[in-house]
């Protein structure tokens, strides 16, 4: 099993960094929007905590910035209904903290929010877990706060401008704050990139 790489982060396609390791070998590591890995340059080296997923069609892994990220994923994931995929769709919602918070406080409300998790998912997360995640050490940041819609992954026109630019060589964090502060709607992904560019060049 996969638990650990270290290499140079090559681009960012469709919610995962492609890494290549040290002996040439390039790995497809799916990341949740919100990943403090994301905010790493293209080429630069990046460590990443790992949960390799087998199944009869294929193999995934799933990366983390640190070993409390990959805990929390693991616990997410023992929940029924919860699989790989929303699991890493409600570490998209905020920071670690920032969840384990939501499912101490039992905000399913918040949790539900994550694409692919229905109401009663949230509930049976909030149920397992809270007395669980108080285990998982917390590292006092203040961001232990509510989860805010606005950390929901980006997606439309928008969301496809943050992906061009990631292409370009920005990180996603300076190209989610470039796209956001385009003040326009309706815009193309296109003219979204050029207004975007405006603010990063």
């Amino acid at each position: 099993m996969i638990r650990f790489l270290r290499g140079q982060y090559l681009y960012y396609e469709s919610g995962a960094m492609i890494i290549e390791t040290a002996g040439g070998i390039g790995f497809r590591v799916n990341v949740s929007d919100t990943s403090s890995l994301l905010t790493s340059r293209e080429g630069e080296e990046v460590c990443v905590y790992t949960y390799m997923q087998v199944k009869e069609d294929g193999m995934a892994l799933f990366g983390f910035a640190d070993a409390d990220a990959l805990a929390l994923f693991e616990q997410l994931i023992t929940v029924k209904g919860v699989g790989p995929k929303a699991g890493l769709a409600i570490m998209s919602l905020g920071t670690p903290n920032q969840i384990k918070s939501v499912i101490s406080s039992g905000d399913a409300a918040a949790i539900s929010m994550a694409p692919g998790v229905g109401k009663k998912t949230a509930e049976r997360v909030i149920l397992e877990l809270k007395d669980k995640v108080s285990a998982l050490p917390f590292d006092g940041d203040g961001s232990g706060g509510g989860i805010a819609p606005a950390a929901a992954p980006g997606s439309g026109e928008r969301g496809e401008a943050v992906i061009a630019l990631t292409t370009l060589g920005y990180s996603k964090k300076e190209a989610e704050s470039a796209v956001a502060s385009v003040p326009d709607e309706d815009l193309s992904a296109e003219e979204y990139v050029k207004k975007s560019l405006k603010f990063l060049l």
